[in-house]
């Protein structure tokens, strides 16, 4: 059995739900929510930036960081469109695909200089895992702020699609 459609539902389902996260973000108000607009914001940036370390490591280039964020925080919208972006990339380059493309392990180099290796499809449950435990977080910080998050889960996701 191929794991690839799993993978695909899934990489759809990451896009859908920072889709509906980031516009609850933006609307934060941007005195009187300040702290929660920035803080949500700094781990948006750093799932961003995992996302673009592990693009670089599937294809087995350098991604130029050094670390897990950025010292500076971008601004909301561009990285609302460069996640929307990344997202795109993402499902493209798993479309482009085989199975033994996903189960070739890949060497690599974290961030710290530890040398990892994973399979491509280790690397892409890596992102689809990470990217939700970090947005549960942004929740929280969205209902502290008195925002509902949105209802992330996959049976949502599959739900709202048919």
């Amino acid at each position: 059995m191929s794991i690839k459609p799993l993978l695909l539902k899934l990489i759809a389902f990451k896009t859908w739900a920072n889709q509906d996260l980031f516009p609850l973000v933006i609307g934060l108000h941007e005195t009187s929510q300040a702290q929660e607009r920035h803080n949500a914001t700094r781990v948006l940036n750093h799932i961003y930036v995992v996302d673009k370390i592990f693009h670089g490591n599937l294809q087995g280039l350098a991604h130029g960081y050094t670390g897990l964020n950025t010292t500076e925080t971008p601004a909301l919208t561009d990285l609302f469109e460069a996640q929307q972006a990344a997202d795109q990339w993402l499902e493209t380059y798993v479309r482009g695909l085989g199975d033994a493309e996903l189960a070739e392990e890949v060497a690599f180099t974290f961030v710290d200089g530890k040398a990892g290796r994973m399979t491509r499809a280790e690397m892409l449950m890596h992102l689809i895992t990470h990217g939700g435990y970090h947005r549960g977080a942004i929740g929280r910080i969205l209902f502290q702020a008195g925002v509902q998050p949105p209802p992330e889960t996959l049976t949502t996701f599959m739900h709202r699609a048919l």
